[in-house]
């Protein structure tokens, strides 16, 4: 099966999920352990989207970024702080929890930047228990990965259900 790109022509990239459907099942089941996890852990669902859409933004996957745009909009978020995120710093609008969850998303999409992530901890430990900053790590990680299955995808951002 050939993917074909918005202008119909072939995709350069094959959909990976699909081509090897067991190894996403994997992936499908990991993030569904890793909700729970979160949910045990006291992470708030608005959280979760938030660490997802942030990572999403640092690594410009445009699919996920559309998927948990969505998803954080359900989950009862607001489209102005869904629209400050990549601001977050310079904004009042997130709890000092959503604050500290969102700067361990950064330094995990980001690993190699130590002084952030020294400081990214020092910040979590401050506002959120041992389980609730591996939640937060977890979650990264995990949408981390999915990023990478879309953006080497090439998945789609399909258009909206009105045009």
């Amino acid at each position: 099966m050939t993917n074909r790109t918005a202008h119909g022509s072939p995709a350069r990239s094959i959909f990976i999920d699909k081509q090897s459907p067991k190894a996403f099942r994997a992936l499908v089941q990991v993030s569904e352990v890793v909700r729970a996890t979160a949910s045990e852990a006291g992470l708030d669902r608005t959280t979760v989207e938030l660490i997802n859409l942030r990572v999403s933004q640092i690594n410009g996957c445009a699919y996920c970024l559309d998927v948990h745009t969505g998803a954080a909009l359900r989950a009862g978020e607001s489209p102005r702080r869904l629209g400050v995120l990549g601001a977050w710093r310079d904004t009042g609008l997130f709890s000092p929890a959503e604050r500290a969850a969102l700067a361990l998303a950064e330094a995990t999409a980001d690993p190699v930047n130590a002084t952030a992530r020294t400081s990214a901890y020092e910040a979590a430990r401050e506002v959120l228990s041992e389980d609730q900053i591996s939640a937060a790590i977890w979650v990264a990680v995990t949408i981390d990965a999915f990023n990478r299955v879309s953006i080497m995808s090439e998945h789609p951002v399909p258009p909206p259900h009105d045009e």
